[in-house]
């Protein structure tokens, strides 16, 4: 099958490509990339046009912390749905987090969902392995076996490894396989029983608050066990202040550490809970304004590496009970994209730098071939119109489930076209 895309805007980062240009694919892979109008088609079959006039085309988008919940909670999301909601978000590879049921521990489970990938998946899937046993946090996980399985990285997400010992051992057997242990960053005995950012509004609001030294210290513990054994570390859905300062120095020392930040992170305040809307609930909570701040000139400065969403959807049930009770996380796969854009309006990052993170940095963190329009290489693009506005309306997600604090809201930046080895996975324009 060929394809041309004309038209349109290429950014690409890891090429340090930013013009208008034509790019002709070919049995999935980038044949050619030329000025507008210089494509040379050889093949003698009738190319499939995407016009991308008022377009920007850029490396499919890379979201490496999802939950996708299959095995054991497919009520909520399988993989299918899960990669459906990715390409009409615009991403063409995401890596799924264990905390499966069962978890994803062993080299049967993680052959069984990247088995499930294979067949039903229309986009790119990458799986990543539990640090312990279980998420129990108390032996790990055969590592070496999880690694030839083809893992990319281990994580306990949601359940903070917190023996010391463990985690400083977690890290040395790592630093063997040059995989990057993720860490939900929460000292849980300072969290026990919150639902919500402590400060202020929790105490207005009347609901147990969170405090942010839970995460300070347990990001401060682990960089500390970084520098010790070596290894990598990359912190996940970094929300505080003191978290951003820490990883900074961190990175002037020269330890390898990385980081990421969802968009609601950067979009959000703990001021949005005072509705009592669960879809605010989350974990990290919504901070303050402060830290806010904080991530954007982290974000800025190059201190926070990638933007990753942490889509965690839920079913009605899980959300539809008193704020204390309901389940933490939202779905963020469609909303990334435009979110992330107010990133760009508001200059803390160029085109170009917001791209680079949600493209070719995370390839380069988790050592995937993606994220780049290199000639020869798959053909994962998205097609996305930054001016196009329109409201979201969690009703039309692909995903499985809803949980979203975002419907209504008027955006900037809409995805038309999204590919994965040139073949079209999701189009906002109908036939």
């Amino acid at each position: 099958m060929t394809v041309l895309i004309k038209n349109g805007r290429v950014i690409d980062p890891a090429n340090s490509i930013n013009e208008f240009k034509d790019i002709l694919i070919e049995k999935g892979k980038i044949k050619s990339l030329e000025s507008p109008g210089k494509v040379k088609i050889d093949s003698e079959e009738k190319p499939s046009i995407f016009d991308a006039k008022n377009c920007v085309v850029c490396p499919g988008l890379i979201d490496m912390h999802v939950h996708f919940r299959e095995p054991g909670f497919e009520y909520k999301e399988t993989i299918k749905s899960g990669c459906d909601s990715a390409a009409a978000g615009g991403f063409t590879s995401v890596a799924v987090m264990p905390n499966t049921k069962p978890v994803n521990d062993s080299r049967s489970v993680t052959e069984h969902i990247l088995s499930i990938a294979k067949n039903e998946a229309s986009i790119n899937v990458y799986a990543i392995a539990a640090i312990t046993k279980k998420l129990a946090g108390e032996s790990l996980s055969e590592m070496s076996d999880l690694r030839d399985a083809g893992v990319i990285a281990f994580s306990d997400d949601g359940r903070p490894v917190m023996d010391n010992e463990l985690m400083r051992r977690a890290f040395e057997y790592s630093k063997m396989f040059n995989l990057p242990l993720i860490q939900h960053s929460e000292m849980l005995d300072l969290t026990e029983g919150g639902c919500m950012n402590e400060g202020i509004v929790s105490t207005e609001l009347g609901l147990k608050g969170m405090p942010v030294e839970a995460e300070d210290i347990m990001v401060y513990r682990d960089i500390s066990l970084l520098e010790k054994t070596g290894g990598r570390l990359h912190v996940a859905h970094i929300s505080s202040k003191n978290s951003v300062d820490l990883v900074r120095q961190a990175k002037t020392k020269g330890l390898s550490v990385t980081c990421e930040v969802a968009p609601h992170h950067f979009t959000l305040t703990d001021e949005a809970v005072r509705g009592y809307d669960t879809n605010t609930k989350m974990s990290p909570p919504l901070r303050t304004i402060k830290d806010v701040e904080a991530i954007k000139e982290g974000l800025g400065d190059g201190t926070i590496d990638i933007i990753a969403t942490d889509h965690a959807p839920h079913d009605t049930v899980d959300k539809q009970v008193e704020y204390q009770n309901a389940c933490f996380g939202i779905v963020g796969l469609e909303t990334a994209l435009p979110l992330s854009l107010k990133l760009v309006d508001e200059k803390i990052l160029s085109m170009g730098d917001l791209i680079r993170k949600l493209t070719s940095t995370p390839a380069d963190i988790f050592n995937l071939k993606s994220g780049k329009l290199s000639l020869g290489s798959d053909a994962d693009i998205l097609i996305f119109n930054p001016n196009l506005e329109y409201l979201i309306d969690v009703s039309k997600f692909h995903s499985k489930s809803k949980n979203s604090p975002f419907d209504g809201w008027k955006v900037k930046g809409k995805v038309m076209h999204t590919l994965v080895q040139g073949k079209t996975v999701y189009s906002a324009i109908k036939n």
